[in-house]
């Protein structure tokens, strides 16, 4: 099957490799001539581990290929994805501009049925819309041609999308006709045959299980950090609570994992956006709004906890270890690192920090407080000096930190661990001041 897929972002471009490598022909559009320029030599715009080889593997066997030319991949597709950001307006609603674009573009340059899939996160009523838009494209040409619009809604974890694309929990596939669900099947039809659960259901209800399924994760981590904030003052252990929570099959211990608060592509907008959605549907969602009020709070909290333990971080230097939101990725999108790193700042503190995969957001994001940021080769550089370590992102490469040779180089021996990758080391108590979370 010939596939399009217009955006090359960290979905499109994912799902257009992954698809390639099911043995679709697949062509990856975007208006970024830089980065399709780079694409074609084999040079990824993401850092998402075993991207590159799938890419590079399916340029080889000429089953994928990129290019600016929207004419081109329209004619030239039987199944067109839409994987264009999505991004927050300043009142929390997704901004569509991005999705309607593509559709119009695909209403100017369509030669006959086209399966118009929207992969982006986008909210209840947005397939409507463009097919909608579709359709005042193809009455401007004088034209009438069939198509459908289905919705396919990902889930994919940064830093293991690859894995999540080939071994989904479940295929979601939104749609009208049954015309548009078989060809969905047959796009799929590597896990079809390998049993993945589909659900295929009408759109509205596609578009609504994406933003149900991250704001109920974004609920369960904002719950976890207010038991940890709790147990900190009553004398419990969050991770003990957590685990005993985990063995009750209702709840699962996915995402019960207490820290400094989400961040990333997804939580942070997708809660906003469904709460925007309640909103204009004459309904408040209370419990996610008090999922993102906790999230905030927490990354605060975080701060407290940091100038409460040392009395003042004014003129002292804090090594910060890990600036993503999680690890294995370089996104820094709502990252805790940008709302602590700002306050231990303007609390008076420098910071040396080390991320292996963050720097290059790190410092346009961060910017505005460049001097006071100083970006380190590695994590014992980053801790020479300093007054304390604290650890913001749990990449597998701090759980092995020679703790004695951190000891030895800094100037005090604070050390908040917040996310609680060395909680259950007694050794390290012996050695630092240290801090988890909820510990």
């Amino acid at each position: 099957m010939k596939i399009g897929v217009v955006g090359s972002g960290y979905v499109g471009l994912v799902a257009g490799a992954c698809l390639a490598d099911f043995g679709h022909e697949v062509i990856c559009m975007d208006v970024d001539e830089k980065k399709i320029d780079d694409l074609k030599k084999g040079v990824m715009p993401i850092y998402e581990p075993g991207l590159d080889d799938v890419v590079e593997r399916n340029v080889r066997y000429k089953r994928l290929s990129f290019t600016t030319d929207i004419d081109l991949t329209v004619k030239n597709s039987d199944v067109l994805f839409i994987a264009v950001g999505t991004p927050p307006k300043d009142d929390g609603s997704a901004d569509l501009q991005y999705v309607l674009a593509v559709a119009s573009d695909i209403g100017k340059h369509m030669n006959g049925y086209k399966v118009i899939v929207d992969k982006s996160t986008v909210p209840v009523g947005t397939g409507q819309l463009v097919k909608k838009t579709v359709n005042g494209e193809l009455k401007k040409r004088g034209v009438s041609m069939d198509f459908d619009v289905v919705s396919n809604p990902e889930f994919l974890r940064e830093g293991k999308s690859i894995h999540d694309f080939t071994h989904p929990d479940r295929i979601v596939i939104g749609c009208e006709s049954e015309k548009a669900g078989e060809m969905m099947k047959k796009v799929y039809r590597v896990l079809y045959i390998n049993n993945t659960p589909f659900v295929v259901t009408n759109i509205e209800t596609a578009e609504m299980i994406k933003y149900a399924s991250n704001a109920f994760l974004a609920v369960k981590i904002s719950f976890i950090n207010e038991m940890a904030l709790l147990s900190e003052k009553v004398g419990a252990n969050v991770q003990e609570i957590a685990k005993a929570m985990g063995m009750d099959g209702r709840i699962s211990p996915k995402f019960l994992h207490a820290g400094c608060g989400y961040g990333g592509s997804c939580f942070p907008k997708d809660t906003k956006a469904i709460v925007d959605i309640a909103a204009k549907n004459g309904l408040e969602f209370k419990v996610i709004k008090s999922a993102i009020e906790a999230n905030e709070i927490q990354k605060m909290k975080m701060v407290e906890k940091i100038v409460d333990s040392m009395g003042s971080v004014k003129g002292k230097t804090i090594c910060v270890l890990g600036l993503t939101f999680k690890p294995e990725t370089d996104d820094m999108r709502d990252a805790p690192s940008l709302v602590i790193l700002p306050e231990l700042i303007r609390k008076g503190a420098k910071i040396k920090t080390f991320c292996p995969q963050g720097f290059k957001e790190a410092k346009w994001r961060l910017a505005e407080y460049s001097d006071s940021i100083e970006y380190c080769n590695d994590s014992y550089e980053a801790a020479s000096g300093s007054s304390a370590v604290v650890i913001l992102t749990e990449w597998n490469q701090f759980r092995g930190l020679d703790l004695e040779r951190i000891k030895t180089s800094m100037k005090d021996n604070f050390f908040f661990d917040l996310r609680n990758i060395y909680s259950a080391d007694d050794s390290i108590r012996k050695i630092f001041k240290y801090s988890g979370v909820g510990v």
